[in-house]
């Protein structure tokens, strides 16, 4: 740990000023996932070996300062903006209102916040702005290694919730594996809407599952209003009406034609966001509240002998 660190700690104790609080923020960049804040009260010129600005710092080792970090603050806490509250206020805000939460959950009050960056703006105790201030204050880099790693963890944790688009290796930074996931996946409700604002999304490729399921629905009557309606909880292959009735049909291709049972071909988790986009269809184009019915359309077409199988689950779940 560079003694420098120290420094502008050093000016303010000088100033008076006896306990100060460092605080970072991690996730202003990504397309996915919430901003999160650090807040962090060190013992006077502790030496922590190795404290830098976490993005100098490589991951086993923000994970070790982490961890010696957390053990041996005066205080410590870390603070939270949703991807709803960014997509509302922008990054800039929804990151002040991470840091203010930080700093609010302290057990101790601090004299003065040191922020990172160049703007302090609603915080309710004295604080001042360092350019910088995660490679200049051993207060602000302990605060930027709390905000990186818990904002990496959580990131882990929603790959396993919202599986393909590899979040536990990029972060829901827009990598090109991350950009080219959302194309085919499209984007989900860990999204951020105005950055994916700024990525062209193509428009969605034919697919012939869903050509020969529209084409299915059509003979059997049913009025197809919508192929790869896109929301920010996922996909709705095709969205059709008969009777007075919406369908919102979950079309699978299979490679043979044991079909499994509609709660096997699409999962909870699916199930969940396909019942919220179609709330947000209900809301968006039917004020008028049809009732929905959701089914799952099977297609296998055989290799050899050139047969067409569907099978056709109504009310699947």
């Amino acid at each position: 740990m560079k003694d420098s660190l120290w420094e502008p700690e050093r000016a303010l104790w000088a100033e008076g000023y006896e306990t100060l609080c460092g605080l970072d923020e991690a996730g202003r960049g990504p397309l996915a996932g919430p901003v999160a804040a650090g807040a962090v009260i060190l013992p006077r010129e502790i030496v922590i070996e190795g404290l830098n600005d976490s993005k100098k710092c490589t991951e086993k080792r923000r994970e070790a300062l982490y961890e010696e970090i957390t053990q041996k603050a005066v205080a410590w806490a870390v603070g939270m903006a949703s991807v709803e509250e960014i997509d509302r206020l922008n990054i800039l805000n929804a990151s002040m209102l991470a840091m203010r939460r930080a700093a609010d959950g302290l057990t101790v009050t601090p004299d003065m916040l040191m922020v990172d960056g160049n703007i302090v703006r609603g915080f309710s105790l004295p604080a001042r702005a360092y350019i910088g201030g995660d490679g200049k204050s051993a207060s602000i880099a302990a605060a930027s290694i709390l905000a990186k790693v818990t904002r990496d963890r959580l990131m882990v944790e929603l790959d396993a919730e919202y599986p393909g688009y590899g979040l536990a290796r990029h972060k829901g930074y827009g990598t090109k594996a991350h950009r080219e996931a959302l194309k085919a996946l499209g984007p989900s409700e860990i999204h951020r809407n105005i950055y994916l604002r700024k990525i062209e999304m193509p428009a969605p490729q034919p697919d012939r599952g869903e050509d020969i399921a529209a084409g299915y629905l059509a003979d059997m009557g049913y009025e197809v209003l919508r192929r790869n309606y896109r929301t920010r909880h996922g996909v709705v292959d095709i969205i059709a009406a008969r009777d007075g009735v919406l369908i919102m049909a979950e079309v699978k291709r299979r490679k043979n034609d044991r079909f499994a049972e509609a709660r096997e071909a699409v999962d909870v988790r699916k199930q969940t966001r396909l019942r919220a986009a179609a709330a947000q269809f209900l809301a968006e184009e039917r004020p008028d509240e049809p009732p929905v019915r959701f089914d799952v359309i099977e297609i296998y077409e055989g290799m050899t002998d050139n047969a067409l199988r569907i099978h056709h689950s109504k009310n699947a779940f």
